[in-house]
Formats: structure tokens, sequence, C-alpha cells
């Protein structure tokens, strides 16, 4: 007697999806909300340019986290007055970080106020 593996089951038929339900489904979600996720994302993936993430090094790439940076300062300056006092602090926070992270893995560090996102938020030092 020989075992088999069991026929995988038939794929469900797929039912055409209402062209309009994105729109409805995206016009459900508050604006705070789609910034804030937005600009996590960018944190996320600058913070991966930056080798900051696991195996840091071999994803390390400083031209594409100066630009996720610059995104990101003018999304969070341009966000702040709309998204409230709560969620803009949250997000200078980590821009802040990222911004210091950035001028600590560079080998020839910007000048202040050169940095990147530096033209939205003014100069970012250590300290």
């Amino acid at each position: 007697m020989s075992e088999t593996a069991p026929a995988p089951a038939p794929a469900p038929a797929r039912v055409p999806a209402d062209p309009r339900a994105p729109a409805r489904d995206i016009a459900e979600v508050p604006a705070v909300e789609v910034i804030t996720t937005v600009a996590v994302h960018l944190m996320s993936s600058a913070a991966v340019n930056l080798g900051l993430a696991e195996e840091g090094e071999r994803h390390r790439d400083l031209d594409e986290a100066r630009k996720l940076i610059n995104a990101l300062a003018g999304l969070v300056t341009a966000s702040a007055p709309e998204v409230g006092t709560y969620h803009a602090a949250a997000l200078r926070d980590g821009l802040r970080s990222l911004q210091l992270a950035f001028r600590e893995a560079s080998a020839v560090p910007d000048a202040p106020g050169e940095g990147p996102g530096e033209r939205h938020t003014g100069p970012v030092v250590p300290g």
C-alpha cells in the first residue's frame, strides 16, 4: 500500500469585487490614522536603510534613508496641526531619532541644517 499526499482542494470560486468597495473602505478610515500609518511606514523603511534592522549592514543605504527621512519630515511638519499634539509629538520624536541616527551613520556628517529633513525641522544636533 503506497501513501500519497491527498489532492489539494480546488480553489474557491472568486466573486468579482465591487469596484467601489476600496473607496468605501478607505473613506471609513480617519485621516489621522492614514497619516500616522504612512509615517510609520516611512520611519520603518528609513530605519532599515540606516542599518538599524536585523542584518543591518546588508540593507544599509544612506541615500535611500535620506530620501525617506526628507519625505517623513515634510509629512510630519505639514500634518502636525491636523493630527493633534499627541500624535504630532510621537511623530516628531521618531523623526528626530532617525535624523540623529543618520548623522551618526554618516562618514562625513552634514552641516547643521543640511541633514535629511532639516529644511523642514531646523537643525538637529545631539544633546
